[in-house]
């Protein structure tokens, strides 16, 4: 008898086991499947990455200079030794666009209003009209800027995500001063220019917008020299093209 009794309370006992084992079991995939439920809920703007598009403004600090390549006339010139570009600083405003083509990928327009004066320091062999043999020469730009970019977006970590970016750009120079009739003493600078953009940025999202700095490489492949041999102080280069740095940023919505 205390053998079937025996027999009887492990049968019991491996019930109590597996019936004990069991709702663990259950409670713990309960546990998972609530978390995994509320966890994007915690995350701020936890459905961002479905929506099909979206909109943002963006506040742009620059550093610019221009990328010359010296005239044959500058090795026989006997007026100007030195002809070199300085770095000069800017801002701009923009609009953003972003439309999403997947997980991975997006489409960006961000046309910016950017404003900066780049500068040429010249050493002259004879003093000038000031009595100066040192002159720099500022070539101011209001620049309307329509960039097309291709953006490669990490997997978000929490509220944060990391993003590489590039594609070309189209620039309008609403100060140019290529068709200036007096300007003995300026360097012509062409109305348009195109170029190409690389950049790097961050993606923080907080509860109503994302926070966006990024930095980029922005260079013009086009010669916006507009030379003119008569013009002491461009006649000097063969070259010219624009180079900047622009820090920016984006507030997305």
């Amino acid at each position: 008898m205390l053998h079937l009794h025996r027999k009887k309370a492990l049968r019991t006992a491996g019930r109590l086991s597996r019936w004990k084992i069991g709702s663990m079991l259950l409670l713990a995939l309960t546990c998972l499947a609530q978390t995994a439920t509320a966890q994007p809920r915690d995350l701020n703007l936890y459905d961002h990455d479905s929506k099909p598009y979206y909109f943002g403004i963006t506040l742009a600090g620059s550093m610019s200079r221009f990328q010359t390549g010296l005239h044959s006339r500058f090795l026989g010139d006997d007026s100007i030794y030195v002809a070199e570009p300085n770095n000069s600083g800017g801002f701009g405003l923009g609009l953003l666009a972003t439309a999403r083509l997947s997980d991975r990928f997006q489409l960006r327009f961000n046309p910016q209003l950017s404003f900066t004066a780049r500068s040429i320091f010249y050493r002259l062999k004879y003093p000038d009209v000031d009595g100066l043999t040192g002159v720099t020469k500022t070539i101011e730009s209001v620049i309307v800027t329509f960039p097309f970019q291709v953006k490669l977006q990490s997997d978000r970590i929490g509220n944060f995500r990391v993003y590489m970016m590039g594609g070309v750009k189209g620039d309008i120079d609403l100060a140019s001063n290529a068709r200036a009739k007096k300007a003995e003493d300026l360097v012509k600078i062409k109305k348009y220019d195109y170029g190409v953009e690389l950049g790097l940025g961050f993606n923080f999202f907080f509860e109503s917008f994302i926070l966006s700095p990024e930095i980029k490489l922005s260079n013009g492949l086009n010669n916006v020299h507009s030379r003119d041999k008569n013009l002491i102080y461009s006649s000097v280069f063969d070259k010219i093209q624009s180079r900047m740095i622009v820090f920016s940023i984006h507030i997305e919505g």
